[in-house]
């Protein structure tokens, strides 16, 4: 049983995605919720799989996700890079595949903090001369 359990995190923005694959089984559930019930947009729900269609996967594995973070967005693309780090780990030729189609890279963009003196991040009160 231990060998066909397959384990990965993905992060994207603030969002973090604690992933398990199940060899064997279908279905993924994410927070407890079915995938579509709990991303609500189908372009999300696409996007979460496309590891395993590429890999032609997608009746092998049961997932189970844990996201915590971020927005809903943001969760679905650590999801992805979670699910293709945890296929990774159940076969390693998949590799050049997924770092083809670029499912292996993580997103860094983050938002920048605000600034003291400043209305955001970069942009700053107007100046006068007085």
């Amino acid at each position: 049983m231990a060998d066909s359990v397959f384990y990965a995190t993905g992060r994207r923005k603030a969002a973090r995605a604690r992933v398990w694959i199940f060899h064997g089984q279908k279905g993924m559930t994410i927070n407890g919720k079915d995938s579509l019930e709990y991303l609500k947009r189908q372009d999300l729900k696409d996007l979460v799989v496309q590891p395993l269609k590429i890999s032609q996967m997608e009746e092998q594995f049961r997932v189970r996700v844990d996201a915590l973070g971020g927005g809903v967005a943001g969760q679905a693309g650590a999801i992805r890079l979670g699910i293709a780090r945890a296929l990774l780990k159940f076969d390693e030729k998949l590799r050049p595949m997924m770092r083809k189609a670029g499912y292996l890279t993580r997103d860094p963009r983050e938002k920048e903090r605000k600034k003291f003196s400043h209305k955001g991040a970069r942009k700053s009160f107007q100046y006068t001369k007085r």
